[in-house]
């Protein structure tokens, strides 16, 4: 069994699928299975997907249920210790699950954790707002009022689902 299983929902992005897949697949942390969840696409991700053989997990879903069915889908068929969330359309630098592993071993407490985003608009980098930036410790409360969590930049125990 895997350490982390890297859920990808999808809908229609089989290109930027890929390019999320690829930039899994470049981790300096190897332990980990992908899981993409297909939300009822109706382009060419199945096919597009293939070149990945046995290195991903391919789930499709017979209709578009929503991003969140997606995900629930994809920790139903993960058994990690580890859940991280990779959104289709984006993709991670190559240390990012170093990164968290080694806080999960420094804070073995800790139930959750993320990691800063580089945002990309256009083609351009655009800085997220002070108010984006991410608050450390419980971030429960402030983030009912304005989203700060960011699922491709999440990992978190299974145990937190229970």
């Amino acid at each position: 069994m895997a350490s982390i299983s890297v859920i990808i929902p999808t809908f229609n992005r089989s290109q930027k699928t890929a390019r999320a897949i690829s930039s899994v697949l470049y981790q300096t942390f190897t332990d980990y299975e992908i899981i993409v969840v297909d939300d009822g696409s109706r382009d060419d991700t199945k096919d597009t997907l293939r070149q990945f053989g046995r290195k991903i997990r391919y789930v499709a879903l017979p209709s578009n249920e929503g991003v969140s069915a997606a995900r629930n889908r994809g920790i139903r068929e993960s058994e990690s210790v580890f859940i991280a969330f990779l959104d289709s359309d984006d993709y991670w630098l190559p240390q990012k699950l170093t990164v968290q592993i080694a806080f999960f071993k420094s804070h073995p407490e800790s139930m959750i954790c993320q990691t800063d985003e580089i945002w990309i608009r256009n083609g351009r980098y655009a800085n997220p707002k002070k108010r984006h930036l991410k608050p450390t410790g419980d971030v429960f409360e402030p983030s009912l009022r304005l989203c700060l969590i960011s699922p491709s930049a999440v990992m978190m125990k299974r145990e937190l689902f229970r």
